[in-house]
């Protein structure tokens, strides 16, 4: 048991707490930090998380080291912190832990959306973090999960395949070693702007709930997300803004997949066009809309994945129309500015870099003041 890896998880939403209970379940050494005892009280009481989906519909209990609102003491004597928590936290979650972290740990976002280990490792530098820490992100988050009680988890699913990214990209080989003790589903996701230019959330959820928002706050969503808010016209939208993402990829040098290469991967499911593929994927039937536009989908996927994507696209030279619109329609909406929120290339520390340069960082680690 010593030699095995040492797991913080920061966050205790329903994926914080599936992938905390899961872990200990299966032997490791397990934290959980949340900023707020208030929501981990009855956690820390019990000592675990009651957990269903580990063992069939059987209720298994995940004993936890340590349940804490104190970062310190969270990142003490362990060796992976697994930061799974809204986006749009990220940065403030980075300059608490800026402290208190160790050379040789492994920090890995649960997903990075798009851009998010670059905007954690400057944050970190920001503030001075002189330990050596490797930052990485994942493409989307391992688990289909949801809480079933304060103390109480359950897995839906749990994906075969997760492509993960370090930065640089030299480090990949170092974090698939360690987080494959407990999770040989992650893959190598070459670097973390293809991890983040792969984010399909950034196309079909902001577009999705701000294109249907009448009907949401009509019926509280009280309709099918993707089978009855697309519609033709709502799947050429999402087709344009798709072309946008993958042409900024292109800009940059990457190679991403279209919204029909991800869907004929994922779930194996094709179709003439966006529309029709998407009628086609069975597992969309039955997922209900938000039931408020006071949703992730716009509040944290605008500022950390369209914001990023339409940002690298202005500077280098992309038209990106269609994000600018859907971008605009969620500062109305939200009566608030996510590109000042958002993570801009200014933000990001790369406003005068060129796409070699860029390239550079992420593969390597070379970033010249």
């Amino acid at each position: 048991m010593t030699n095995k890896t040492r797991f913080t998880i920061i966050g205790a939403g329903h994926g914080g707490k599936a992938m905390a209970a899961h872990l200990a379940l299966m032997g490791f050494t397990t934290k959980l930090y949340n900023r707020s005892m208030d929501h981990i009280g009855a956690i820390r009481e019990l000592g675990g998380i009651d957990l269903v989906g580990f063992n069939g519909e059987a209720r298994d209990f995940g004993k936890l080291a340590m349940v804490t609102d104190n970062i310190e003491e969270a990142l003490q004597d362990t060796d992976m912190i697994m930061v799974v928590i809204p986006s749009s936290a990220h940065a403030e979650v980075a300059k608490n832990m800026s402290p208190y972290l160790k050379d040789g740990q492994i920090i890995v976002l649960h997903p990075g959306r798009t851009c998010g280990a670059i905007e954690v490792a400057k944050v970190l530098r920001d503030n001075q973090c002189a330990a050596d820490v490797t930052v990485s992100e994942a493409e989307t988050f391992i688990y289909a999960s949801r809480s079933d009680g304060p103390a109480q988890a359950r897995i839906f699913r749990i994906k075969e395949a997760v492509p993960l990214a370090a930065l640089p990209a030299t480090r990949n080989r170092e974090v698939l070693d360690r987080i494959h003790e407990a999770y040989p589903q992650f893959i190598d996701g070459g670097n973390v702007l293809q991890t983040g230019l792969n984010n399909m959330g950034s196309i079909f959820h902001p577009a999705l709930t701000l294109l249907n928002a009448g009907w949401i706050e009509t019926t509280h969503g009280d309709y099918q997300f993707y089978i009855d808010g697309v519609s033709p016209s709502v799947a050429r939208v999402l087709e344009v803004l798709d072309r946008e993402r993958v042409t900024v990829g292109s800009s940059l040098g990457l190679r991403t997949r279209n919204a029909m290469d991800w869907l004929k991967l994922a779930y194996d499911t094709t179709g003439e066009d966006l529309y029709e593929a998407i009628h086609n994927q069975e597992g969309y039937y039955g997922i209900k809309a938000p039931p408020t536009l006071n949703h992730r989908y716009i509040f944290e996927d605008v500022p950390c994945s369209l914001v990023p994507i339409a940002s690298l696209g202005n500077r280098f030279g992309v038209n990106v129309r269609a994000m600018d619109a859907i971008i605009a329609l969620g500062n109305i909406v939200h009566r608030t500015d996510y590109w000042r929120r958002g993570r801009t290339v200014e933000k990001l520390g790369l406003t005068n870099y060129s796409v070699s340069e860029i390239t550079a960082y992420v593969n390597e680690g070379v970033l010249d003041n």
